[in-house]
C-alpha cells in the first residue's frame, strides 16, 4: 500500500515543482502584475474554502432533508458539479478574456456554454433520479450465503426460522388461543 501511495504522490509532487519553476520564471524580477497573479492564486482556494464549499455543503444538507430518498444523491451530485463549474467559469464570466486565449476558443461567449453544460448536468440528474431504484431501509441485507430468490418461490421465504430467546426459568407459556392481558390489569401489578 505504501508503494502505491508513493507512486501516486510522485507525479503530483513533480507537477507541483514544475509549477513553482514556471511561476518563478514568470514572477522574477518582481513587477506590479505579479501581485495580482498572487492574489488570484491565493484568493481562489480561499474563496472556495471559505464561501463556495460551505454553501455547497449547507445546500446539500438542506436538500438531503427535504428531497425524497431517490432524488437525494443525484441532486447533491448535481449541486457539487454546478459549484465546480461555477468556480471554473468565474474568471471568464467576471471579465472578458479573463484567461489567456486558446487557439479557436478565445472568441466564444462563456455564458451560453456554461448554461448549456449546466442544462446537461441537471438533465442527467433528473434522468438518474427517475430511473433509480431505491431499496427500502427495512429490507433484509443481502448476504453471500443467502439462497437466491427464484421466480417460483415467494420473495419472503427463508430456509431457517428466526430464533426467539427462551422464556425465563419458572414461567409458563401461554396456551394457544389465549390473549395477552391489556396493560394496567391486575396481572401486571406486583403482588405485595
Amino acid at each position: 500500500m505504501k508503494t502505491a501511495r508513493v507512486l501516486l504522490a510522485l507525479p503530483g509532487l513533480a507537477a507541483l515543482a514544475w509549477g513553482v519553476v514556471l511561476f518563478a520564471e514568470y514572477a522574477l524580477p518582481l513587477r506590479p502584475d505579479v501581485f495580482g497573479t498572487v492574489g488570484w492564486i491565493v484568493g481562489g482556494p480561499v474563496l472556495n474554502d471559505a464561501v463556495v464549499a460551505p454553501l455547497t455543503a449547507l445546500l446539500g444538507i438542506a436538500l438531503s432533508r427535504l428531497l425524497p430518498r431517490r432524488w437525494r444523491t443525484p441532486v447533491m451530485a448535481g449541486t457539487v458539479i454546478t459549484a465546480t463549474l461555477a468556480i471554473l467559469a468565474f474568471p471568464l464570466l467576471w471579465r472578458p478574456y479573463g484567461t489567456p486565449p486558446m487557439p479557436g476558443l478565445h472568441d466564444t461567449n462563456p455564458t451560453p456554454a456554461l448554461a448549456l453544460t449546466l442544462a446537461v448536468v441537471w438533465l442527467a440528474v433528473v434522468l438518474t433520479a427517475l430511473t433509480r431504484r431505491v431499496v427500502p431501509s427495512d429490507a433484509p441485507p443481502i448476504t453471500r450465503d443467502a439462497s437466491p430468490i427464484t421466480s417460483d418461490a415467494p420473495p419472503d421465504t427463508r430456509d431457517t426460522r428466526p430464533t426467539t430467546p427462551p422464556d425465563p426459568p419458572g414461567t409458563q407459556p401461554d396456551l394457544p388461543g389465549t390473549q395477552a392481558d391489556p396493560p394496567g390489569t391486575p396481572a401486571d401489578r406486583p403482588t405485595p
